[in-house]
C-alpha cells in the first residue's frame, strides 16, 4: 500500500489555503456600508420623510461645511478640539504604560496598586464632570484631564495583561545573561507586549475621542462642542450633522492610524479577514 492510500474509516485531510484579496475590492466591500447610509439619507430627505426640522439634507450639510470652513470656524474649532483630545491622549497613554508596566512586571507594583486602579477603572468618567469643574474650574485644564483619565485605563489593562503574558523563561534566560530590569523592560517585556499595547491604543483613541464630546460640554468657548452648542441655540440642525461627523471622522482616522501602526510594527501579522 502506498503512503498516499487512505486506511479504511478516514478521509483525506482538507487543506485551507489563504486566499489574498484585491486591495480595490476590499475598499469597495468597507465602503458599502456608509455609502448605503448616505443614498438612504439622501432618499428621506428628497422624499420629505426627513424634515429639516429633524435633520438637514446631505447638501445643506455639505453647504455648512463650505461656509464654516470658508468663515474660519471649522478650521480653529479643529485645531482646539485635537488639541484637547491630542494632549489628554498623551497623558492617559504616557499613564496607562507606566503603570501597567509596574504592576504586569513587579510584584510589589502588583499588590499595591492594582486593587486600586482596579476600583478606579469602573467609575464612570462621565461622573468625573461635576467634580473636575470643582477642582479645576471651566479652564481648559478640566478639559484635557478628564479625557487623560478616559484614555488612562485602557491602556493600564492591555499593558498590563500583555506584560503579564511575556514568556517568562525568555526573562529568565536575559537574566542569566545579565540583563538588567530596565533594559528587560525595554528590550523583552514591551516589544513581547506589543500586541496587547496596541490593543489598547486603538481602545484609549477611541476614547479620547468620547471623552473630548463630554469635555467640551464643560463651558466650552472653542471647539467641535461650541460650534454644536452655538447650532443647537439656533436650531441649525445642518451645523449640528457637521460636527456630529467631524467627530465620527476623527473616531474613524484614529483606528486607521492604529491599523497602520500594526502593518509597520508587526508585519508578520496577516491581515484580518485573509483566510476567509
Amino acid at each position: 500500500m502506498s503512503d498516499t492510500t487512505l486506511r479504511p474509516g478516514l478521509v483525506r485531510p482538507h487543506v485551507q489555503r489563504r486566499t489574498s484579496r484585491n486591495r480595490a475590492y476590499a475598499v469597495t466591500v468597507r465602503a458599502l456600508g456608509p455609502v448605503a447610509l448616505l443614498v438612504l439619507w439622501w432618499v428621506a430627505s428628497a422624499t420629505g420623510l426627513l424634515t429639516p426640522d429633524v435633520l438637514a439634507s446631505p447638501a445643506d450639510v455639505l453647504r455648512a461645511v463650505g461656509e464654516l470652513w470658508g468663515n474660519g470656524q471649522l478650521p480653529d474649532a479643529l485645531t482646539t478640539s485635537l488639541t484637547r483630545s491630542g494632549l489628554g491622549l498623551l497623558i492617559g497613554l504616557a499613564a496607562g504604560l507606566t503603570l501597567g508596566v509596574t504592576t504586569g512586571f513587579t510584584r510589589l507594583g502588583d499588590e499595591l496598586l492594582d486593587s486600586s486602579l482596579q476600583t478606579l477603572r469602573t467609575i464612570p468618567f462621565l461622573s468625573l464632570v461635576p467634580l473636575f469643574m470643582v477642582w479645576f474650574g471651566i479652564n481648559e485644564t478640566a478639559k484635557i484631564l478628564l479625557i487623560a483619565v478616559a484614555t488612562t485605563f485602557p491602556m493600564y489593562v492591555s499593558t498590563s495583561s500583555g506584560v503579564r503574558n511575556t514568556d517568562p523563561e525568555l526573562i529568565e534566560a536575559m537574566r542569566s545573561f545579565g540583563m538588567g530590569r530596565l533594559a528587560l523592560v525595554r528590550e523583552v517585556v514591551l516589544p513581547g507586549a506589543l500586541p496587547s499595547l496596541l490593543a489598547g491604543l486603538r481602545l484609549s483613541m477611541t476614547l479620547s475621542v468620547i471623552a473630548l464630546i463630554a469635555a467640551e460640554e464643560i463651558n466650552a468657548t472653542a471647539g467641535i462642542g461650541y460650534l454644536m452648542s452655538q447650532a443647537q441655540s439656533y436650531a441649525r440642525t445642518d451645523i449640528l450633522a457637521v460636527c456630529i461627523l467631524v467627530y465620527g471622522l476623527l473616531g474613524l482616522t484614529a483606528d486607521i492610524v492604529v491599523r497602520l501602526l500594526e502593518r509597520v510594527l508587526m508585519p508578520w501579522r496577516s491581515p484580518q479577514g485573509a483566510r476567509r
